[in-house]
């Protein structure tokens, strides 16, 4: 099956302007300028079924649709920043077919109404925003991108915005708060960017992954996406496969794929034949799978990953094997969101830092049964108190694990 998204791997240099036109490139952009509304354009990404690949998976048409048509200007954001530890997916998009991915943002910017677009990348992607203006650069002078595009009356400008390197930036509002020039924190929410977002103006605001399928959609239609993957999840998801396996990776596969298939088939296999113990399938906020033959036989789509107490997310999947403690690996999860809380509310700063002491003890061999309960208490008393979903991500896998690996904490501790 040829990539849709990670297309560089089939064509030669499709991060040149050249090839990438002569491969039907801007085609459906010029097609939804010229001959659409921008309704029509939002209302085909709606009915291809489209979701959001940042973690939330919330429809994109319908999320394009819900731009306060009453104030003006809007703004258009492509979520670059892409923190979650095990996801790589975003950068291997802009680096190497950027102009798939400029063109969705400049449809979805058609579509939405706005006339400025930013991509938000995280500070250590310097390089990429660099790379990413010269691509910017050549679509104004081919007249992709500036005044009256192809002699219509929309206008849009595209920049190019580098963080500080904070997880906390890949939420969408303290995004909004850093791409303003203030210290990124989340707020609170209502309003919504959609109504209320960058400089108090109506806001959309989308992964990269997401922005990349745009084109193809429009070329090829709804029905055409809605062919692939799910009822539930349409399309293709680019899977950013990682830890115990022998071929980690980003695979571009349909929804629908099962955990078996992704692991043994295309990572092919656990290092040293070993078991698989567990699967975090959302990266380091994601809660822990427990392993079995019906796991790995469980299609990759958003409601399928649900029924076993977990998310799909941007899935980030990391495949522990049977030589991992759990221990450690909360260990690890945690001192990540203590060092990535914001600091703004009380649960998640407090709760994050008494999780990484408690953590800390029990990877020392200092804890007794006593600091694991004390662990899972604070881990729950976190749990829907926070701010945003920083608070709540911390405590997934501490939780899942202690509740369903028990021996691992029991042969950590002492009696």
């Amino acid at each position: 099956m040829a990539h849709i998204l990670l297309r560089h791997r089939d064509i030669p240099d499709i991060d040149k302007l050249s090839v990438y036109k002569k491969n039907g490139g801007f085609a459906a952009y010029k097609n939804a300028v010229t001959k659409m509304k921008p309704n029509e354009v939002a209302d085909v990404v709606k009915n291809s079924g489209l979701r959001g690949r940042g973690g939330a998976g919330f429809p994109t048409g319908m999320k394009w649709s819900f731009a306060d048509k009453n104030s003006w200007p809007h703004y258009i954001i492509a979520n670059g920043d892409e923190s979650e530890p095990g996801t790589f997916k975003d950068r291997e998009i802009m680096e190497n077919n950027p102009f798939q991915f400029l063109e969705g943002l400049a449809t979805g910017a058609y579509a939405t109404g706005s006339n400025t677009a930013y991509i938000y990348l995280r500070g250590e992607f310097w390089q990429v925003a660099e790379f990413l203006d010269g691509k910017i650069a050549e679509m104004e002078e081919a007249g992709y991108l500036g005044e009256k595009i192809f002699g219509t009356d929309f206008s849009l400008r595209i920049y190019t915005h580098l963080g500080a390197g904070a997880y906390i930036c890949g939420e969408e509002t303290a995004l909004l708060e850093s791409l303003e020039g203030r210290r990124g924190q989340p707020r609170v929410r209502p309003p919504f960017p959609p109504s209320e977002g960058l400089y108090g103006k109506p806001t959309i605001i989308n992964n990269v992954e997401t922005f990349t399928n745009v084109p193809m959609i429009l070329a090829n239609g709804a029905d055409w996406y809605k062919s692939m993957g799910t009822a539930d999840s349409a399309g293709v998801k680019i899977f950013s496969l990682s830890g115990r396996v022998r071929k980690p990776g980003n695979y571009e596969l349909p929804f629908g794929t099962t955990f078996r298939q992704l692991i043994y088939e295309h990572g092919m296999g656990v290092q040293d034949g070993r078991p698989i113990k567990s699967i975090m399938p959302a990266g380091a906020s994601s809660s822990v799978i427990v392993v079995d033959e019906k796991v790995l036989d469980t299609p990759l789509d958003y409601a399928s990953v649900r029924t076993f107490g977990s998310e799909l997310g941007s899935a980030s999947i990391i495949v522990l094997d049977d030589t991992v403690e759990m221990n450690w690996v909360i260990n690890k999860t945690v001192h990540f969101f203590k060092h990535e809380s914001c600091g703004k509310c009380t649960p998640c700063r407090e709760g994050t830092h008494w999780m990484r002491y408690l953590t800390e003890r029990i990877e020392l061999g200092d804890a007794t049964s006593a600091d694991v309960d004390l662990l899972l208490n604070v881990a729950k008393q976190m749990q829907g108190k926070c701010l945003c979903a920083l608070g709540e991500f911390s405590t997934m896998a501490v939780v899942t694990s202690i509740e369903r690996f028990a021996d691992d904490f029991k042969k950590a501790v002492k009696a």
